[in-house]
Formats: structure tokens, C-alpha cells, sequence
């Protein structure tokens, strides 16, 4: 595989920023109304039902890569949507920046969390997650908002992120598979309203291998890993954890 280039992947890369934009305009527009009914208790089709199901199930699993005790720790929810995932860590203690492209949903996620924590706190940003003037942290969580991008791009994120980072991130991808791309396929005839952004489909192997032979990766190591797998959802979770000054992963 290719070297990832150094200008892609940055805020100020063509392929990013063009894609940054469209996801913007889907989610903060097109699709605000539905992301808030999915997010939500209210009945849903079969197939929205499956995605809601997928998505809880890999909050647990991303939650499962932090520490129970969060105290004192800041972490960044990068893509944080309607905030189920801000809310669990600052249940732990956490003070969480959460940050997602879409206004309208950050400003939903708000809403919802009022009362729902005691302790830590919650930042609520709308804007790019990879912006560097949201500071340093301790943890980092990503979960389905680097699904929309080339490998290329994820590994220009987990660098931007990872250099920010001091101890892990907890990040997914949408695994390729034969079932994935059928699916996908699939998923054109259905209505509109039912049908997710397009995302990009990555090979397990050739993603570990980026990340290995990538420079600006070398003080990270990916750990454990676990598909979910869930009708129309479709998700694979990544621990990446820093080395410690001798090598081994923290």
C-alpha cells in the first residue's frame, strides 16, 4: 500500500474538506429530523431498528476500551452526534469535549443530556474534529464518523488525533466484506428516508498494515478489535493505545 500523502486528511485538504462539506449538509439538513428519531425511543422501521440496535451494542463496545474511572480525564467524542456516548463518559467522571460537524444535532444532544450525568462535565462544539485548537486529551473516541472517508484519510485522522492523545482512542470502520457490499447494494432500493450516507468500506488487513508502516503512527499499537453485526449495521471497533518509552502499548 501507498504511503499516506501528507496533505490529505488535514482541515485543509481538497479530498477532506469536500467531504467534510457533504456530510455537513446531510446531517445537519437533510437527514437532522430522522438522525433525532433514530436516536431516540420512537418506533422506527425494521431497518432503521437494526441500525439502532448495531449502534448501542458498539457504544458498549467502545466504552469497554476506557477505564471505568474516568475522573479528572479529558476525552474528545469526535463526531458525538446526539450524545449517548458524551453522556456515559462524563458519567465516569470524564470532562468530555464533544464535537460533531452538525449544530442542530450538538444542539439536540444538549437538550437530552440535561440531568443525565453527576459527574464530570460536557463541552458541547460544533465544528471539525480534528481541529487542533480543541487542545489535548487523555482518551479519544470515534465511533462511526471516519466511516464516510478513503483509508487514506482515516489514517491522516488517527495521526491528527493520536498526536493531540496521551493514553487511547477508540475508533471504527466499515469493514469489507462480501455481505457489506451486498448490502450496500441493497440498500439503494430502499426509500430514501431510509437509506445512510454512503461510506467507504476497508479492509481489515491492509488498515492494521497502515497503521503499522505509518511514521506518524509509530507510538501507537492497535489492540483489540470486535465486529458488530447487526441487520443493516454494519461496524468494526479499534483500540489503538500509545507505547510506552520501550515499546509495548500501554
Amino acid at each position: 500500500m501507498a504511503a499516506p500523502t501528507t496533505d490529505v486528511g488535514t482541515p485543509d485538504s481538497r479530498t477532506y474538506t469536500e467531504r467534510r462539506a457533504w456530510l455537513h449538509e446531510y446531517f445537519d439538513r437533510t437527514a437532522a429530523a430522522a438522525w433525532a428519531t433514530l436516536t431516540s425511543d420512537s418506533q422506527v422501521s425494521w431497518v432503521r431498528r437494526t441500525v439502532r440496535e448495531g449502534r448501542e451494542r458498539m457504544r458498549h463496545t467502545l466504552s469497554g476500551f476506557f477505564p471505568d474511572d474516568l475522573t479528572g480525564m479529558r476525552v474528545l467524542d469526535a463526531g458525538c452526534g446526539t450524545g449517548v456516548q458524551a453522556v456515559e463518559l462524563a458519567r465516569r467522571g470524564a470532562n468530555v469535549v464533544a464535537i460533531d460537524l452538525s449544530p442542530t444535532l450538538v444542539g439536540l444532544a444538549e437538550t437530552r443530556s440535561a440531568g443525565k450525568f453527576d459527574r464530570g462535565t460536557i463541552e458541547w462544539r460544533s465544528g471539525d474534529m480534528l481541529d487542533p485548537q480543541l487542545g489535548t486529551f487523555d482518551y479519544v473516541v470515534a465511533m462511526d464518523s471516519l466511516i464516510h472517508y478513503r483509508m487514506t484519510d482515516m489514517l491522516d485522522a488517527y495521526a491528527a488525533l493520536g498526536a493531540r492523545t496521551r493514553v487511547g482512542m477508540a475508533v471504527t470502520f466499515a469493514p469489507w466484506t462480501p455481505l457489506l457490499a451486498t448490502v450496500r447494494g441493497v440498500g439503494t432500493l430502499f426509500p430514501r428516508g431510509d437509506r445512510a450516507p454512503a461510506i467507504e468500506p476497508v479492509p481489515m488487513g491492509p488498515l492494521l498494515r497502515g497503521i503499522a508502516r505509518d511514521p506518524r503512527l509509530a507510538p501507537w499499537a492497535a489492540q483489540r478489535t470486535h465486529r458488530v453485526e447487526s441487520g443493516f449495521y454494519t461496524s468494526q471497533a479499534l483500540e489503538l493505545c500509545r507505547r510506552d518509552p520501550m515499546g509495548a502499548a500501554s
